[in-house]
């Protein structure tokens, strides 16, 4: 299983008409009037294969789609290309499971640009200025304001795994053998003390030698933790500010375009 997380990326708008669903789909999906059986046909025609609660969320989602098409009394190709817009704008949301909102509407915004601007072969005339308005609208109120539940249905959770490794402070192995060094050392000096006993000044000298060393070892070590938990905490915090910071812009962002969402439709010369 591939573990890798892909980066978010800009795509390239394309026209779309009858990409995904054909004349003839659109034939079958016209005659079908209650939810069941727009469910079926629409499933066979995209082709879900999902388990649940994934396969429900999006044929709902291309339910919801044709019925809007149907309030607005869209035509057969209007309606195709809406579809395919909107399951290309869902695979760009849920192709990663990082943060690509910016890219999505982005895109959203050039699908719905190349089906409104006659400028062939780049993009058709398909939808007026009015209409790709009132569908900027529905995808606002349908999609992106459930960008994040999408994201949570269809993406894997990411972990963050954080491990620290403190230099300049032996490991379990090294600190293991040292004790032992230590204690046979010590075990040689009393039993050299025992054959030939020194004076008192001798022993005092062993007993600072052998005690200085266990009360400065652990001192220092556990200062140089302190020290580094304390940096890394310091970071954590900053980095964490800048996201709360970031995710904060994107929604205001998002918030003043859900307002007033206007498209620019002046073709490029």
């Amino acid at each position: 299983m591939d573990t890798r997380i892909k980066v978010p990326q800009d795509l390239k708008a394309k026209v779309m008409l009858w990409t995904d669903v054909s004349y003839h789909d659109m034939e079958e999906i016209d005659k079908m009037q209650s939810i069941p059986d727009l469910e079926s046909v629409l499933c066979s025609v995209f082709g879900v294969d999902l388990p649940e609660p994934k396969r429900g969320v999006l044929l709902e989602l291309y339910v919801q789609t044709v019925l809007f098409c149907r309030e607005r009394s869209f035509k057969k190709e209007q309606t195709s290309a809406l579809l395919s817009i909107i399951k290309s704008i869902h695979e760009a949301n849920v192709e990663t499971p990082l943060n690509n909102i910016e890219q999505s509407f982005k895109y959203c915004k050039e699908l719905l640009l190349c089906h409104s601007v006659r400028r062939p072969p780049f993009s058709i005339n398909l939808f007026s200025p009015e209409e790709v308005t009132t569908i900027l609208n529905y995808i606002f109120n349908s999609y992106v304001r459930h960008y994040k539940l999408y994201k949570y249905i269809f993406t894997p959770q990411v972990i963050l795994d954080l491990s620290l490794t403190y230099s300049g402070i032996p490991n379990q192995e090294e600190a293991a053998m040292e004790d032992s060094s230590a204690l046979d050392a010590e075990n040689v000096k009393e039993t050299e003390g025992e054959a030939a006993p020194k004076t008192d000044s001798s022993l005092q000298t062993q007993e600072a030698f052998i005690v200085e060393p266990e009360e400065d070892t652990p001192g220092s070590k556990s200062g140089l933790k302190a020290l580094i938990e304390k940096e890394v905490r310091e970071q954590m915090m900053l980095v964490s500010g800048q996201l709360d910071q970031q995710m904060k812009e994107i929604a205001d962002q998002h918030n003043r375009a859900l307002e007033s969402p206007q498209l620019n439709h002046k073709a490029k010369k």
